[in-house]
């Protein structure tokens, strides 16, 4: 019976709005856990409860806030399609920047970074399109002097360093820290245990 009801195309949009919670969940934890883990023990300071909790807390809202949107966006796009009996080209665009408004568009430091994320992995996947419709030169008809990407490394790290260097507190969290750890941590030191064995008294 259940089989049955499973495999009713009738129930289709249903079952697949509930997996897609289901897998945004997992992917949620599955992303998150290991990352917020490793990131708090080796760059925060506080107690192991509250860095339990700070790990837990961050695994929740990245997995929930996947789950939600992955399934508001099926719901939504599925019922649409629906009511106009047809596919319809531009519906994930709109559906999408719905879902993204509604999921993530509070300003926290979970949802800051996914959007960070998604910006750089959609900026490179809009410049491929480009060259794929022509609009860009591929990098196979430009010289090796010519080739974008080491110009690109170059303005990135540029401006990364000038921020680091002159605007710290605009940049994002977590950047700060990556950046602090690497530069200005490594101008302090008080003998050779934390010179060359840890940072510091409470960061490794």
């Amino acid at each position: 019976m259940a089989q049955a009801v499973l495999q009713n195309p009738k129930y289709k949009w249903l079952f697949e709005v509930v997996k897609g919670f289901r897998n945004g969940l997992v992917y949620g934890v599955k992303i998150r856990l290991p990352h917020s883990l490793v990131m708090t023990f080796l760059f925060h300071e506080g107690s192991l409860q509250e860095k339990l909790h700070f790990i837990l807390n961050a695994t929740f809202q990245h997995a929930r806030n996947l789950a939600i949107l992955t399934a508001l966006y099926k719901a939504l796009t599925l019922a649409l399609q629906r009511i106009a009996g047809r596919a319809v080209p531009g519906l994930p665009a709109i559906t999408g920047a719905v879902c993204g408004y509604l999921v993530f568009g509070t300003e926290t430091k979970i949802n800051m970074q996914i959007n960070l994320y998604l910006l750089s992995r959609v900026t490179m996947a809009l410049v491929r399109l480009a060259r794929q419709q022509g609009w860009l030169p591929s990098p196979s008809s430009l010289s090796a002097s010519l080739s974008p990407f080491p110009l690109f490394a170059a303005l990135m790290w540029g401006l990364v360093m000038w921020l680091y260097e002159n605007h710290l507190p605009l940049l994002q969290p977590s950047l700060q820290s990556s950046m602090t750890y690497l530069h200005s941590d490594s101008r302090r030191w008080t003998g050779l245990h934390d010179l060359l064995l840890y940072n510091s008294q409470s960061l490794w």
